[in-house]
């Protein structure tokens, strides 16, 4: 893993949050061709359900890495996970994920969720590798205005193909 130190988000890493905040979006609008993240950053930090919030810090390249914990009742839900694209496939995410799991363990929580988009098999990959591995829902979607098909393989559950 990349040597890293996971530390609480301050004032002074708005700049990197903002700027991993765009990688998020701009990486979700090449997967997906829109921006499913309907937030701006500055109003993600506002959000009265959000637990915590933190950052990897890479000596010399600074903050590369973000993660979140929004509260849902006994449940948290992790949002996002962002790793610098330079630094992905590394262990930041795992770190980040260990760090947010590690809080909710404290506040009591019973059951972290994570809701990662079907095409972005990297972060499926990560997630699972970080231990989540159980379903917990499944969101379906029709497309009502495009009709492209997705170059991804079609994914089965329980005997049913679907598209990502």
């Amino acid at each position: 893993m990349t040597e890293v130190r996971i530390r609480s988000y301050g004032p002074a890493d708005r700049a990197a949050g903002l700027r991993l905040w765009g990688e998020l979006v701009r990486q979700e609008q090449k997967l997906y061709g829109e921006e499913s993240y309907g937030t701006s950053f500055e109003e993600y930090l506002t959000r009265l359900e959000l637990s915590g919030v933190w950052v990897a810090d890479h000596d010399p390249d600074g903050v590369i890495g973000l993660a979140g914990l929004v509260l849902d009742g006994a449940r948290g839900r992790v949002e996002p996970v962002v790793v610098t694209a330079r630094h992905r496939g590394r262990g930041v995410g795992r770190a980040l994920l260990r760090q947010v799991a590690e809080h909710a363990g404290r506040r009591g929580l019973r059951q972290l969720l994570v809701a990662p988009q079907t095409r972005n098999q990297a972060a499926l990959r990560c997630l699972h590798a970080a231990g989540y591995d159980r379903l917990a829902a499944v969101e379906l979607a029709l497309d009502l205005q495009d009709a492209r098909r997705s170059a991804a393989p079609p994914v089965g559950l329980h005997d049913l193909q679907f598209r990502s």
